[in-house]
């Protein structure tokens, strides 16, 4: 992927990876670096070494020494790759098991010997920051976050871009199944009795925000078992009884059972039945208003929060889509005068679907970049599968219907009406077939949008083109025309010259 960016000799230079994240957590150590946008930056390397460092701490309080042997490597190749990189810009912190290890300082200081500095998080720092990682990925969101990780589960209320009563639970997931042995009544009641430090939980309205790659893998289930049309679990929603009866069958299960599912690594498997049982109680105690699962959480918020405060105010769509698409050809100010042109005609229904109709005409705008013959499934996978933030299910099937339409193809999908209404599956196909019509003109150009207007009068479907450009008016325009007007109800009416009226 790249960027627009400095640009030397005219040519655009590629997307440098300029900073990262090392995060020393319970179960795993993992090194994410990152390029792009500062918004919405992307992953250029992701690895992980799964150490399992609170493996032992419930029962020896010490972070085991094969665990802590495994980490030190993994963290050593890391300082070597980050050197052969040239990333200065690094942020290592460490988590639950080390913070609550007899032998963690001994652990932090030979993490330092490698070079590395190591930043040890306290429970309500790790909240507030995993929290901050969710603001950035839903903007606006109001509600409590749950981020599980191997050694605990902290809560966290988030609300106007802001978070406050961080709470951190001993409840990891490999401190879970102990807690299991003793059977289900006395399960619940240890969940309960954590809980308790989070009472203020049930009084703060929203939606339970989960984070972590357990709660992924329990959404990888509930997709798989309902048959979703799409792959990434990031803005999964499910309604406390979905989740419920999810979170039921799953808790029941064997991993073996779970490691042939998409989505569901052999790391993660074990200890999801643990981890959905603990939910059931977490949903029957805290009554949250649904649930939706976000891929961002601590090391997203630890970049986010040193965000300024004009960046933090970022779409995240617009901000990822312009990035994505400026080198593919797009551009944020050639967009908006393609949804402005194309306004009077397929003006959206409101509930948010302005800034949609402008990430799909950048979208459209790379798509005819592409190869013919790749052109709409490559796109649609675009709309589909490719991680977007401030973007919901319901807003991938919108800019995956304009796509559709764009390459003359409207009609609604299986797939895409699962997650949206045909009337709005509707009028989004009809913002790519409004794409095609401009584009058809003059290449969608500045000039051939200055000279021609399009609008509906009195059932009609008005091209007007002013009369030194009359040669646009190819029959691919008529045809084109043709096909919006029908798709609108319309009858179509090519005006050339004079006002148009």
């Amino acid at each position: 992927m790249t960027r627009k960016g400095p640009r030397r000799n005219g040519t655009i230079q590629p997307d440098r990876a300029d900073r990262a994240v090392i995060d020393i957590g319970s179960n795993t150590v993992r090194l994410v670096v990152y390029s792009g946008s500062r918004r919405t930056p992307s992953v250029w390397l992701n690895e992980k070494v799964t150490a399992k460092l609170g493996r032992d701490l419930a029962e020896t309080g010490r972070l085991p020494d094969k665990s802590m042997a495994l980490a030190l490597s993994g963290l050593a190749r890391f300082a070597a790759i980050l050197r052969d990189l040239e990333i200065g810009d690094v942020q290592c912190v460490a988590t639950a098991a080390v913070r609550d290890a007899k032998n963690g300082p001994e652990f932090l200081d030979e993490v330092r010997a490698l070079g590395l500095e190591p930043r040890l998080l306290s429970g309500e720092e790790e909240a507030n920051i995993s929290a901050m990682g969710v603001i950035g990925a839903f903007p606006g969101a109001r509600g409590v976050v749950a981020d599980l990780g191997g050694g605990s589960l902290e809560l966290v209320a988030i609300a106007d871009g802001t978070c406050h009563d961080g709470t951190s639970t001993p409840l990891g997931t490999l401190r879970l199944p102990a807690l299991r042995e003793a059977g289900e009544r006395a399960f619940r009641k240890a969940i309960n009795k954590e809980l308790k430090a989070a009472g203020w939980a049930k009084d703060h309205d929203g939606p339970l925000y989960l984070v972590g790659g357990t709660w992924r893998a329990f959404a990888a289930y509930a997709m798989h078992r309902a048959k979703y049309p799409l792959t990434d679990p990031h803005a999964f929603k499910m309604s406390n009884a979905e989740a419920e009866k999810v979170a039921k069958k799953l808790s029941r299960m064997q991993p073996s059972q779970l490691e042939s599912i998409g989505g569901i690594s052999s790391s993660r498997a074990p200890g999801l039945p643990d981890a959905a049982a603990m939910l059931r109680v977490i949903i029957s105690t805290l009554k949250p208003d649904g649930l939706v699962v976000s891929s961002w959480g601590l090391r997203e918020g630890l970049l986010f929060e040193r965000l300024e405060p004009a960046a933090r105010e970022q779409d995240p769509l617009l901000a990822a889509v312009t990035h994505f698409t400026a080198p593919r050809g797009a551009s944020l100010s050639h967009a908006t005068m393609i949804a402005g042109w194309t306004s009077g005609v397929v003006a959206p229904n409101g509930r948010g679907t302005e800034r949609l109709r402008l990430a799909a005409i950048m979208l459209a705008l790379a798509q005819v970049r592409l190869e013919p013959n790749m052109r709409l499934k490559h796109s649609f996978d675009w709309a589909m599968d490719k991680r977007w933030l401030g973007l919901d299910h319901r807003g991938r099937a919108l800019i995956g219907a304009a796509l559709r339409g764009a390459c003359s193809k409207p009609e609604a999908t299986p797939e895409l009406l699962q997650l949206a209404s045909e009337q709005d599956l509707r009028e989004a196909a009809g913002w790519g077939l409004a794409f095609r019509l401009c584009r058809r003109i003059g290449a969608g150009s500045r000039a051939s949008m200055l000279t021609s207007r399009l609008s509906r009068e009195d059932g009609k479907l008005v091209l007007w083109l002013d009369e030194s450009r009359a040669q646009l008016a190819s029959e691919h325009v008529t045809a084109d025309l043709a096909a919006l007007a029908d798709w609108l109800g319309c009858e179509p009416d090519l005006r050339i010259g004079g006002d148009g009226r």
